[in-house]
């Protein structure tokens, strides 16, 4: 889900979307435009509540098309949106101006000789990916709870991670290379020695840019460790500024930064990951502790351990979920600390006992 639009758009003149359809049917079919209002309406919603529905919805198929279609936009000034597989639920595959999918182009799936790295288009579902890295016993890092229909564009772009890899594992830790698409409609390719050299010649100032901004960053040791003690948590929002700390290569600081970015500063094209262990042998545990406190202090001892991912549920949680006992479905849960139960009150008068009760 990527969105890349020019910043000044106030005071806007009126968008000719047809003379924009008219200039895409140049370089791509008739089917790929969309346009009419019942599609579009279709096309107007994403995984999230929000509706926003484009003027022209268009289906790409590979990075020369992307390329026409910025150049496009960027000579009428025109927003565009890019949707993966839309599973996000923040609304930010949704858009009322030109919304680009990505056709089947985005595809491919290469898997290196050691199983050590993928390679991936834009396009891949996650789970896809699991599946043929599954015989080497590796899979990607990212396991957001979509994984079985979003797409690897979608995963970068939004450094979604799910709940076991944490921050040790998501698209910012585990990224090797990329394929990479400015909105200026320029081709980078940091897996590529060539592509980063005409790159770094094409745009000289904006990678002189990026790395004064990282050598300012990390001069500033107050400002340096906020970051670090920001992103050694569990934090999406925002740009990946750790990568002005993590990184003194302006190239590997331009593509951290488009980790996360959600399409703000460019085209996730295809993403290289290192791949991580997928272990044959797992097992998950209920544990229950009389209150948060404890259970909080036991969270931090098991971080030496390799327990992968923990889930605080409390009390209400428990008893809500719980299909042994109808008062634990009621509304109103009170914990008795003598008795150790806990009670739910149904109706006036009315007090039962829920069936999980914690030992002593």
């Amino acid at each position: 889900m990527l969105k890349v639009a020019d910043t000044a758009l106030t005071h806007r003149e009126p968008v000719d979307y047809l003379q924009l359809e008219r200039t895409l049917l140049k370089v791509m079919p008739q089917q790929r435009l969309v346009s009419d209002p019942l599609r579009t309406l279709a096309y107007g919603t994403d995984a999230s509540f929000y509706r926003l529905i484009p003027k022209l919805v268009v289906i790409v198929e590979n990075e020369a098309e992307v390329q026409a279609l910025l150049a496009a936009c960027r000579r009428q000034d025109i927003p565009i949106t890019f949707r993966a597989a839309g599973t996000s639920l923040s609304g930010q595959a949704v858009s009322d101006s030109v919304l680009c999918i990505l056709g089947d182009g985005w595809n491919n799936i290469d898997v290196a000789a050691d199983a050590g790295s993928i390679r991936l288009g834009s396009g891949v579902i996650g789970s896809d990916a699991n599946r043929r890295l599954e015989p080497f016993g590796r899979k990607i890092g990212p396991d957001p709870a979509s994984i079985n229909a979003c797409k690897v564009g979608g995963i970068a772009a939004n450094n979604a991670s799910g709940m076991c890899c944490g921050t040790a594992q998501n698209s910012y830790q585990t990224l090797e290379s990329m394929r990479l698409i400015l909105a200026d409609g320029t081709l980078l390719d940091t897996a590529d020695g060539a592509s980063r050299e005409a790159f770094a010649r094409s745009h000289k100032t904006l990678l002189h840019r990026l790395d004064d901004l990282a050598r300012r960053t990390r001069d500033d040791a107050e400002l340096a460790q906020r970051i670090r003690r920001k992103f050694a948590i569990k934090n999406t929002t925002g740009y990946s500024l750790n990568a002005l700390i993590d990184f003194t290569d302006p190239l590997e600081i331009l593509q951290h930064l488009m980790i996360g970015s959600e399409g703000t500063l460019g085209f996730i094209s295809q993403i290289t990951y290192r791949t991580v262990p997928e272990y044959a042998n797992k097992a998950s545990a209920l544990l229950l502790f009389p209150d948060i406190e404890v259970a909080s202090r036991a969270v931090i001892r098991m971080k030496s351990t390799p327990v992968s991912a923990v889930e605080m549920m409390d009390r209400a949680k428990v008893c809500a979920r719980s299909r042994t006992s109808l008062a634990c479905r009621t509304t109103s849960v009170r914990w008795d600390r003598r008795r150790r139960r806990c009670w739910s009150r149904r109706a006036p008068r009315t007090k039962t006992r829920c069936a999980t009760t914690l030992p002593k």
